[in-house]
């Protein structure tokens, strides 16, 4: 189908945000036969699980044809690094050669190359991002990829970067102010801080500050926030849809703002999480993803956890990639809080080594513009000093978890539900 291009010429960042569906099809398939026959043949990993599923490489032709593999979790990857140390048998290319090692939550060690992920920036040049912009990137530059990630494509876009990482939220009051700063990349939640922190400091941030486009992942927009930050403030808000497993944002919103565009470098299945079949556009499942466009880890059929649903329509921007409606919730056991995954099975482990808890549970929910955190843990003798090992607790739950819980309550042993839900998401995105 045709479409009608109602954008400006320099608003793509590379011919294939608008190629024709049939090219696309093309050119999926043979990025995908590629991507299956060199990870059989260079990552022991892959070609465990083709052999297991007695698939041969040459019987991936189409995306259709992925349904012929089980779907990978983070949970499988967490095992695997833990037996086969330090990738799992994921890394397609000889150790020596890994540029970067970036970790996530589990924890799992990510191999990158800096040369093959330049696509990243696209969803920033939808977001408008050029070289006349100063944009503070409030994203962590510690192990998890977003800061150097995001930095490298706000560079990639030719706008300066301004590496404010995360927390000090005074320090990137004046930072903003001083710089003149335009753009912000990071979570709605620490912009809307970071707007309140201004106002208490007696700024009128729409006059006072500079700040007319941000970009956001970590964490759901709610509608009620991107209206107040594009009325009140004359922000012009984007999200991207990201997950670090694969290797970074899969999906993006353009100026339309009614859904993400695809990226192209990835292959993205909505599928039936109980058998990893795929769904119709327009069905809600789990969003499975498969890199075509990373010869450095052989990964397919990564299962995010996310749901959502393929949207297939013309989109007025003039890219033709079908689109996420947005992510709708979570299966398993497993939330982000605060742009960070919280894992059961990550939370477990730190509880094993507090002889003193017995059951726990974790609540979030969403206070004001921040998620809360609450860990509810049932000691096995009340005579325990609390407060010191709600301390310990703590430190040792950001070490494993990387996020601090907000509260810590003990209760008497018995009073949690025996078959209740180690996790629980309260939130609600209005």
């Amino acid at each position: 189908m045709a479409v009608k291009n109602q954008a400006r010429k320099d608003e793509y960042f590379d011919e294939l945000e608008t190629m024709p569906p049939g090219t696309r099809d093309e050119y999926f398939e043979k990025r995908l036969a590629h991507t299956i026959t060199d990870a059989h043949k260079n990552a022991p990993a892959a070609k465990r699980i083709l052999d297991e599923a007695g698939v041969s490489p040459s019987q991936i032709k189409t995306i259709k044809d992925l349904e012929l593999l089980p779907v990978t979790r983070k949970t499988d990857i967490i095992e695997m690094q833990k037996s086969n140390p330090p990738y799992g048998g994921f890394l397609c290319i000889p150790e020596d050669e890994v540029e970067r090692v970036f970790v996530s939550p589990g924890p799992i060690y990510e191999p990158m190359q800096h040369t093959g992920i330049k696509w990243f920036a696209k969803s920033f040049w939808a977001a408008g991002f050029r070289k006349e912009d100063i944009v503070v990137n409030t994203f962590t530059y510690h192990m998890s990829p977003a800061g150097i990630l995001c930095h490298e494509a706000i560079r990639d876009c030719g706008a300066t970067a301004v590496p404010v990482g995360t927390g000090h939220t005074e320090v990137t009051v004046k930072t903003m102010l001083e710089l003149r700063a335009t753009g912000y990349v990071g979570t709605p939640s620490f912009l809307m801080a970071i707007i309140k922190q201004a106002e208490e400091l007696g700024y009128d941030f729409k006059k006072d500050f500079y700040v007319k486009r941000a970009w956001f992942t970590g964490e759901m927009l709610a509608p009620s926030v991107r209206q107040t930050l594009e009325n009140d403030y004359h922000i012009d808000t984007y999200q991207a849809y990201a997950v670090t497993e694969p290797g970074g944002a899969i999906a993006y919103e353009c100026s339309c703002k009614n859904g993400l565009h695809l990226m192209d470098e990835y292959i993205v299945e909505i599928v039936n999480p109980a058998n990893g079949r795929q769904l119709a556009d327009g069905e809600v499942g789990e969003v499975v993803v498969t890199p075509v466009h990373n010869s450095t880890w052989g990964l397919i059929r990564f299962g995010t956890g996310d749901l959502s649903s393929i949207v297939d329509d013309v989109c007025p921007c003039g890219r033709t990639s079908k689109k996420l409606s947005g992510i709708q919730g979570r299966i398993g056991e497993a939330v982000k809080v605060r742009g960070m995954f919280v894992v059961s099975k990550q939370a477990e482990n730190v509880f094993l080594l507090f002889k003193e808890v017995g059951k726990w549970q974790i609540t979030v929910d969403r206070i004001g513009q921040r998620d809360e955190m609450t860990i509810t843990a049932e000691l096995c003798d009340d005579a325990y000093d609390k407060t010191n090992l709600a301390d310990e607790i703590g430190a040792k739950f950001k070490s494993i978890c990387l996020v601090t819980p907000d509260k810590i309550d003990f209760v008497s042993e018995g009073t949690l539900p025996q078959d209740g839900k180690s996790i629980i998401d309260n939130r609600k995105w209005d």
